[in-house]
């Protein structure tokens, strides 16, 4: 049974799955006392009986980071192989639209909710998912943000950047969604974020921190935005560079050690 596993510290494992295990400090009495109810991640890599390739190999030692989850090119179907891989994602909510419909019945009303979730070095995820109750459909959307997950690609590509770790993208690049487009442009260190509000989300929890933008078609539609952003970055994985270029623009894909 995977409650009465032993706490995994003779072996290399995930740094999800250590913390899962490393005895928490005792808790405050007070206000500032933790909540009960809430999700847990820890508490779900715990009792996690893996039910995938991808989720043994994790949970047994073999795998131990993102990028080597990623290399042996198995679908990742589980959220808690996520969380034990990139433990401490940040998540952020950009959409929460309510839908009504007149059945029969009588009305039905349903939630329609997107969130991203990041790492803010070099690993970004966007999911959408429809449900009855708002707290669950949020929690859902998270999850499926997570398996939705991807490795960004960064570098230095305006003129006027200096050398280091990438904070932009290499060079231009257009995401779509629907009839919304978004073009990011490289930018040099210290301009900030020039975009929408929900492509700076995106962005932001996907590590990039300077960016130009050109946009064209519905911009105001929220839901096209971010995806059209989350393409983008997609698309970047997608172009093929020389060895050359990689190193003249300082690009990294994924996260970057500091």
């Amino acid at each position: 049974m995977a409650d009465e596993q032993p706490a995994p510290d003779t072996v290399e494992v995930a740094p999800g799955l250590a913390l899962a295990y490393t005895p928490e400090p005792e808790a405050e009495q007070g206000r500032h006392r933790r909540r009960k109810g809430g999700y847990d991640a820890m508490a779900n890599l715990r009792s996690w009986t893996p039910k995938t390739r991808l989720g043994r190999m994790v949970r047994n030692g073999e795998i131990t980071t993102f990028e080597q989850a990623m290399d042996c090119r198995l679908p990742i179907r589980e959220v808690e192989i996520v969380d034990a891989l990139l433990p401490g994602l940040e998540d952020e909510v950009i959409n929460v639209n309510m839908i009504q419909r007149m059945t029969d019945s009588g009305r039905r009303v349903r939630f329609n909710v997107m969130a991203a979730v990041g790492n803010n070095n070099g690993y970004v995820g966007l999911g959408m998912v429809k449900g009855k109750e708002v707290a669950a459909t949020i929690r859902k959307a998270i999850d499926n943000a997570k398996l939705n997950i991807i490795p960004v690609m960064r570098g230095n590509g305006s003129w006027e950047s200096g050398g280091g770790a990438g904070s932009s993208v290499p060079f231009k690049i257009t995401g779509r969604s629907g009839s919304t487009r978004v073009t990011l442009i490289p930018a040099p260190a210290g301009k900030g974020l020039v975009i929408g509000s929900k492509g700076r989300v995106v962005l932001r929890l996907a590590g990039v921190t300077d960016i130009y933008s050109r946009t064209h078609g519905q911009t105001r539609t929220t839901i096209n935005f971010a995806r059209a952003t989350y393409n983008a970055l997609q698309n970047l994985n997608k172009s093929k560079v020389s060895a050359d270029q990689k190193k003249k623009l300082f690009m990294s894909t994924g996260r970057v050690n500091e």
